[in-house]
C-alpha cells in the first residue's frame, strides 16, 4: 500500500512538495521568545523535521500521527498576544493529540503559510484514514528510514541487527540471520525496503494465533464459513447471527480474493480481525452512544474537571484558554471557573492568592461557547467560585448572558417548579451555570442574601483568614443569581435534613475526604440521595501539585460530578477516561439500575447485600505483547516486560494479580499466565491491563495501559490496544488475551 509521501507524491501535491523542501518558519513561544526554525517534511511523508539554523547536529521530530488540528490565524493566548507584530494569514498553531503542548508558528508569506496549513491537514486525514494493514507497514517503513543511516535504500545484516535492538528484539542470531537469508530474495546480502517488510512479517509471525488457527481449521490453511462460526460461537462466546458476523469478518479482513471468494479466511485474514476493532477487547456496540438519555441528570455519571483553567500545578502553574480546550475535547462535561475581581474592572479567572496567572473571565466562557460542543452534544455544567465583588458579579452575569445566548439555560423547562431535574436528552447544547441563588425557584426574593459558603471556598477563607483577619462575607448580585436555575450551591446539612427539606436542583460540593468519611459511614443514604440531587466532589486543597484522588470510592455512591484535574496524567485520569469511552465519549454514562431507584439499599461496603446480588468470575489468559515501546531510549536497552491486571470498584472487588516478567523482549513476550478474579459488583466495576518493564533495583517502569468497565469486556480472544501514560494510542504496541467472564458459584 502506498505511504502517505506516495499519496501525495511531490509530482501531484504541491503543497507536499513544498513541505518536503522545506520552509523558515517562526517559532513563538511569548512575546519575547520567537526565534526561526527550517522546517521540513521528511520522505516517509509523516515525520516533521525542525532545527535552529544555528545549532549543529542538535534537531526535534514529531510525527504528524501526533498532530489533531492545524488552527489558522490567531487561534492561541500566544499568536493572539503578538497579533500585531504578525498578520493572521501568515500565522498558525498545530495542535497535538493528549497534554502536549501547541506549536505556534509564522510563515514568511502567504503561499507557504497556506502549503503548511494544508499540507498537514491532508497528511492528518491520510494517517487517519489507513486500515490496521497499512498502518502496520507504514511503521516498519518508518523503522527502515531510521536505520538506514547511508539513505542508500539497503540494509545489509549488520543494519538489521542493530535495527532490531532499536525495536525491541533480542534475538539468536543465527536465527535471525537464517530469516534475513530467507528475505534475501535478490541474494545481495542486504534487504531493500519491500525485502525488509517481508522479514518483519516472516519475524512476526504470531506462533500462538497460528495454533488457535489450527484448533479450527480442518486443512490447516484455512477456516472455512462454518468453522469460523464455530471459533465464534466456541471462544468468542457469541451465540447470536454468528454465520452473518463470520460473512462480515471474511469481507472485512480477508487479504486474498481467491480464500474470499470460497467464503473462508486465511491465517493472515485471521490475525487482522484479532488485530481489529471487532476483535478487541472492548464491545464496538458499546463505544457508540447506547445508552437512554431521557433520566434525570442525577441518574448519570458526568466527566468532570476541577480547577480547569490550570495546565499544570495549583501554586504556580499556568492559567489558559487551552486547558479548557483540552478538557472539553476529552469529553468532560463539568469544567471549573474561579473568578475574582480583576484590576482594570474585568473579572480574570486564577488560583486565587497564588502565583498562577491570570485569564479574563469573558475569554473563558467564549472558549466554553466555541469549544464546548464538538465532541458532545450534551448539556455543559460551568461550576461557577464566585470570589468576585457585586460590581464584577454583574459584569459576569453580562458576559455570560451575551457571549453564550440561547445556549444559556435561564429558565426551567416548562415553567414550572421542577420535581426532578431534567435529563441530558433535553437539555441538548445547553449551558448550566452551578452557583449560589437568592432564593429558589419557587418564589423570587428582593434583598441580596449574604450567600452561603461551599466547602471549597470555606477552605480558601481558612486559609485567607490568617492573612486577612478581617474576611467579609460577600453579597450576591441579582443579575448573577437569576442564572442559576437547576444547579444551585448549597451547604450540606446532612442527609436526614436532605431528605426532608431538599430540592432537586440544589446540590453541594465535597472534599474528597469527606466524600469518603459519608461513604464509609452511610454508603447506602449517600446513594440514595444521589438519585435524587446532584453532587460533586473535588481534590484535597493539599494537593497543590495537582495529583488526584481515586474517583472510584466516589462513583461507588453515585456521586456523579467527580471532579478530577484533567491536566495530570496517571492511573485517576486512566480510571476516568476508561469510564467515559464508552456511549459515544459524551460525558454521561447512566448510573445501575440500583443507584437510580431511590429507596435503594445498595451499600458498596457490603454488595452480597443487594437484592439482585450476582457476582461474576473474570479469568484472564495474558498470552502475549506485540511491539511494546522502548521505554530507555538507551542504544542496548530492551525491556524486561510483565503484564498487571488491577480490578476497581466496590472495596471487596479491588485487587490487582501479575504475571512474572520476560527478560530482555518487548517484541514478541510470551506468559501464557492466567489471572483469576470475583468480582461482586461488576456493573460498578473497572479494569485496567498495565505493562511495566520490570526493575529488581528500583520502581518498575511504565510502559502502557488500557482501562475499561467490566461490562464492555467482550470474552475470548482479544487484542488490548495499548496506550501512553497521557492516554494516547501507540501502535502497534498491544496484549494479546483469552478471556473467560461466568457466574460464580
Amino acid at each position: 500500500s502506498p505511504t502517505p509521501s506516495q499519496l501525495y507524491s511531490k509530482q501531484y501535491d504541491p503543497d507536499i512538495k513544498r513541505m518536503m523542501a522545506g520552509s523558515t518558519l517562526r517559532k513563538v513561544k511569548s512575546r519575547s521568545w520567537k526565534k526561526q526554525r527550517h522546517f521540513r517534511l521528511l520522505e516517509d511523508g509523516l515525520t516533521i523535521w525542525y532545527k535552529s539554523k544555528w545549532a549543529g547536529k542538535g534537531h526535534s521530530t514529531f510525527s504528524v500521527t501526533e498532530v489533531e488540528a492545524v488552527r489558522e490565524g490567531h487561534q492561541s493566548e500566544i499568536l493572539l498576544s503578538t497579533a500585531e507584530e504578525f498578520p493572521a494569514d501568515l500565522c498558525f498553531t498545530l495542535v497535538f493529540h493528549g497534554r502536549q503542548g501547541n506549536l505556534d508558528l509564522v510563515a514568511e508569506s502567504l503561499e507557504e503559510a497556506q502549503a503548511w496549513i494544508q499540507g498537514v491537514r491532508k497528511l492528518i486525514h491520510k494517517a487517519e484514514t489507513m486500515d490496521e494493514q497499512e498502518r502496520l507497514d507504514q511503521w516498519v517503513r518508518d523503522w527502515f528510514q531510521k536505520a538506514d543511516k547511508n539513505k542508500d535504500g539497503k540494509m545489509n545484516f549488520k543494519e538489521v541487527k542493530k535495527l532490531l535492538k532499536m525495536m525491541n528484539v533480542e534475538m539468536n542470531e543465527e536465527h535471525a540471520y537464517h530469516l534475513f537469508k530467507m528475505a534475501d530474495k535478490s541474494q545481495s546480502d542486504s534487504l531493500e525496503i519491500e525485502q525488509f517488510v517481508h522479514f518483519y512479517k516472516i519475524l512476526t509471525q504470531r506462533n500462538e494465533v497460528w495454533k488457535v488457527f489450527q484448533d479450527y481449521s480442518g486443512d490447516g490453511e484455512k477456516l472455512m464459513l462454518e468453522e469460523l462460526e464455530n471459533f465464534l460461537r466456541t471462544e468468542q462466546q457469541e451465540k447470536e447471527q454468528s454465520t452473518q458476523h463470520a460473512k462480515q469478518l471474511i469481507e472485512s479482513y480477508e487479504p486474498s480474493e481467491t480464500v474470499k471468494k470460497q467464503g473462508a479466511m486465511s491465517l493472515e485474514g485471521f490475525q487482522m480481525y484479532l488485530c481489529s476493532q471487532d476483535g478487541s477487547i472492548f464491545k464496538p456496540g458499546l463505544l457508540e452512544l447506547y445508552q437512554d438519555m431521557s433520566q434525570p441528570l442525577s441518574h448519570y455519571f458526568i466527566s468532570s474537571s476541577h480547577n480547569t483553567y490550570l495546565l499544570e500545578d495549583q501554586l504556580r502553574g499556568q492559567s489558559s484558554l487551552e486547558a479548557y480546550i483540552q478538557a472539553l475535547k476529552r469529553g468532560c462535561r463539568c469544567v471549573e471557573v474561579d473568578c475574582w475581581d480583576g484590576s482594570d474592572g474585568e473579572p480574570v479567572v486564577y488560583h486565587g492568592h497564588t502565583l498562577t496567572s491570570k485569564i479574563l473571565f469573558k475569554d473563558v466562557i467564549s472558549t466554553i461557547k466555541e469549544y464546548g460542543f464538538r465532541a458532545s452534544d450534551f448539556p455543559i455544567i460551568v461550576s461557577l467560585e464566585n470570589h468576585c465583588g457585586l460590581e464584577q458579579q454583574t459584569l459576569m452575569a453580562q458576559h455570560l448572558t451575551q457571549i453564550l445566548g440561547d445556549l444559556l439555560q435561564t429558565s426551567t423547562l416548562d415553567g414550572q417548579v421542577p420535581q426532578q431535574l431534567p435529563s441530558p436528552q433535553e437539555l441538548k447544547g445547553k449551558i448550566l451555570l452551578k452557583a449560589k441563588k437568592i432564593g429558589g425557584l419557587e418564589k423570587c426574593v428582593d434583598e441580596a442574601l449574604t450567600d452561603e459558603v461551599s466547602d471549597e471556598e470555606e477552605m480558601a477563607n481558612v486559609f485567607l483568614s490568617f492573612f486577612l483577619p478581617s474576611l467579609q462575607k460577600s453579597k450576591l448580585s441579582r443579575e448573577l443569581s437569576d442564572l442559576v436555575v437547576y444547579c444551585k450551591s448549597v451547604h450540606f446539612h446532612g442527609f436526614e435534613h436532605a431528605h426532608c427539606h431538599a430540592k432537586c436542583y440544589e446540590m453541594s460540593s465535597f472534599s474528597e475526604s469527606k466524600a469518603k468519611k459519608l461513604g464509609k459511614e452511610a454508603g447506602t443514604e449517600f446513594v440514595q440521595y444521589n438519585t435524587r440531587q446532584l453532587s460533586r466532589t473535588y481534590p484535597s486543597g493539599l494537593r497543590t501539585d495537582s495529583s488526584n484522588y481515586n474517583p472510584q470510592d466516589m462513583w461507588n455512591v453515585g456521586c456523579q460530578i467527580v471532579a478530577l484535574n484533567f491536566q495530570t496524567a496517571g492511573l485517576e485520569m486512566d480510571l476516568n477516561d476508561g469510564l467515559f469511552k464508552q456511549n459515544g465519549s459524551c460525558g454521561y454514562i447512566l448510573k445501575p439500575d440500583f443507584m437510580r431507584d431511590g429507596n435503594t439499599q445498595f451499600c458498596p461496603e457490603k454488595p452480597e447485600e443487594r437484592r439482585d446480588y450476582k457476582p461474576r468470575r473474570l479469568s484472564i489468559q495474558v498470552i502475549s505483547g506485540q511491539q511494546l515501546p522502548k521505554v530507555n531510549q538507551k542504544e542496548g536497552s530492551i525491556v524486561d516486560p510483565l503484564v498487571r491486571v488491577e480490578i476497581y470498584g466496590v472495596p471487596q472487588d479491588q485487587a490487582k494479580e501479575e504475571t512474572s516478567h520476560i527478560n530482555n523482549n518487548g517484541f514478541n513476550p510470551v506468559w501464557n499466565a492466567t489471572l483469576n478474579f470475583v468480582i461482586h459488583t461488576p456493573e460498578l466495576a473497572l479494569v485496567r491491563f498495565v505493562v511495566e518493564d520490570y526493575d529488581k533495583a528500583s520502581r518498575n517502569d511504565f510502559i502502557g495501559q488500557f482501562t475499561l468497565p467490566f461490562t464492555c469486556i467482550q470474552p475470548g480472544y482479544r487484542h488490548i490496544h495499548l496506550l501512553s501514560k497521557d492516554g494516547m494510542a501507540i501502535p502497534p504496541s498491544s496484549l494479546f488475551v483469552n478471556i473467560s467472564i461466568s457466574d460464580y458459584e
